[in-house]
């Protein structure tokens, strides 16, 4: 925020009376098609016409209704007294020097949250976030030392692909591959919010991304998993498990209290059974707590009761939190027990370790700066 003599500058005030003109309209982007079509009825157009604004929003990413170019100055001006777009922007990047990009956006009112660009090989995997802040408190993550404030729109999803896919055009030359909900906030607790950002991620109409490209990751909320099975989704499910018996993980992760392994294991088959999708498991390896054999064997016990595969994530160490990434040494012997067990076992490597590469470290450090 700029001040003058003790007053509000010019240009802030300007652009409050332009965000509060815009808060009095419409996100266009929460309209379905067929609502659209039934706005273009009313104003007496065509219904195609619906067709090609779902066109600009979704998969032209269009960021104002002035960019509807193939409409009419008149019908523009139509639909700007009722609607706007809010998108996203980009308030901060950090490069490391492994090619990993943070990303802090700020939203339309002003709140901050965080994408990540991982580079990998071939592969270059988005890391967005489903909610501004986290209600789950889990031990080891940043996030969880921010309050849960809202959850974000389909819109604010899309975005942050879009702007994770031209940094990884910017700094690689390369598109975007993939696409992973491991950012800020729990998928799960903003389900229609997520659903309706993957359907525009994937449909033809949208950005026509498989839905095999992308995954989404759940602390473990069962009736939400069990969901995702009735709903018949496409794209792939990781579950954040970090200790295989229930003492461990609840210390590390509350919400296990409601939602117990045997529970979780219960939703898993089930989405299973209803979608042919085999699960991940995510596992951070955390020194002196669950990185010992009998861990090891614990967790393998879990995993051979469904398809499975198994991701080892080394542990970026988060300000403030006791836990610390094992020994390499411990890191093999546990590797080794999971695969003497036939585990389907893959370590994913720590990125982005000279930045705030883990969940939540950016925002929580920039805290309400991007306010002003």
């Amino acid at each position: 925020m700029t001040l003058t003599n003790g007053l509000l500058s010019a240009p802030y005030l300007c652009r409050m009376k332009s965000e509060a003109g815009a808060s009095q309209k419409t996100d266009i982007r929460t309209l379905s098609l067929d609502e659209l079509k039934q706005k273009f009825s009313d104003l007496g157009e065509a219904s195609y016409r619906a067709a090609q604004v779902y066109e600009w929003l979704w998969k032209k990413s269009a960021r104002s209704i002035s960019a509807f170019t193939n409409l009419s100055v008149a019908l523009r001006e139509a639909l700007d007294k009722e609607f706007t777009i809010l998108p996203i922007e980009t308030y901060k990047e950090q490069l490391s020097d492994d090619g990993t990009v943070k990303a802090a956006f700020r939203l339309h009112d002003h709140h901050l949250i965080e994408g990540v660009m991982i580079p990998a090989d071939d592969r270059m995997t988005a890391c967005v976030s489903s909610q501004v802040g986290c209600s789950l408190t889990c031990a080891f993550c940043a996030t969880g030392k921010l309050d849960r404030l809202r959850n974000l729109t389909a819109g604010e999803i899309y975005d942050q692909v879009v702007a994770l896919d031209q940094t990884a055009r910017k700094y690689h030359e390369h598109p975007l591959t993939n696409i992973v909900f491991m950012g800020m906030g729990e998928p799960l607790l903003n389900y229609r919010g997520v659903l309706e950002g993957i359907d525009r991620l994937t449909a033809p109409d949208g950005l026509n991304m498989s839905p095999k490209r992308i995954t989404v990751s759940t602390a473990g909320i069962a009736k939400m998993i069990k969901r995702l099975g009735d709903d018949a989704v496409r794209f792939n499910l990781a579950l954040s498990l970090h200790a295989a018996n229930d003492e461990k993980r609840s210390q590390v992760m509350p919400i296990n209290d409601q939602n117990t392994l045997e529970t979780l294991m219960d939703a898993l088959q089930y989405f299973y059974q209803k979608t042919g999708n085999r699960i991940t498991f995510e596992y951070l390896v955390f020194k002196d707590f669950n990185d010992t054999e009998e861990d090891a064997l614990q967790l393998a016990r879990y995993c051979g009761r469904i398809p499975a595969r198994v991701n080892i994530i080394e542990y970026n160490h988060v300000d403030g939190v006791a836990f610390q990434q094992t020994t390499p040494e411990r890191l093999d012997r546990f590797i080794a027990v999971l695969e003497r067990k036939g585990v389907n076992v893959h370590v994913r490597r720590s990125r982005g370790k000279d930045i705030d590469a883990a969940c939540g470290q950016l925002a929580n450090k920039l805290g309400d700066k991007g306010a002003a």
